[in-house]
């Protein structure tokens, strides 16, 4: 199987049962992003405190973003699906860097699961996805950033291997 889809178990907080106590197999997919996801990734965008105050509303500043993304070969909208239905997703950029002796780095942004289903697998399915992608493109090093306060997701990053080893700034232009 390629980097470009990828299937595995999805484990889950019960053990991989369903509500009945029956063994659930449930794969999550991890593909590509195409335009007709967008509107399922916008609302993963806003599926928590912070997204919802800064995402949603019309689609086409995200198609216009979507379309600029697809055209970069850098760059990367994953999604996960789960019985057919997008679940999460994340951006994965290519960047290549003098710095570290040259390492090609990857950037991951823009990671979103269904509130309903966090804990279940769906973000390391997704990060083992993005894992493997970067190593197939060349990078050495992968990177992110995460908002102040999003506690769970640090801890869920540092699960990953992760290390907050910077300091990050932003500022709107």
């Amino acid at each position: 199987m390629t980097t470009e889809e990828r299937q595995l178990p999805s484990p889950d907080s019960d053990g991989g049962r369903d509500a009945a106590g029956q063994g659930a197999e449930a794969e999550v997919t991890v593909r590509a992003a195409r335009i007709e996801d967008l509107e399922a990734i916008v609302d993963l965008l806003a599926d928590d405190p912070l997204g919802a105050r800064r995402e949603g509303g019309d689609l086409a500043p995200y198609a216009a973003a979507f379309a600029r993304m697809t055209a970069d070969p850098g760059q990367t909208q994953a999604v996960a699906e789960l019985s057919g239905q997008v679940v999460g997703t994340l951006q994965l950029s290519i960047i290549p860097s003098l710095t570290r002796r040259g390492t090609t780095r990857a950037q991951i942004e823009g990671v979103g699961t269904l509130s309903s289903l966090r804990g279940r697998g769906i973000g390391e399915t997704l990060f083992a996805w993005a894992f493997d992608e970067a190593r197939r493109r060349g990078a050495g090093l992968v990177q992110l950033t995460s908002d102040t306060s999003r506690g769970n997701a640090h801890r869920f990053y540092e699960h990953l291997g992760f290390v907050a080893s910077h300091t990050g700034f932003k500022r709107d232009l």
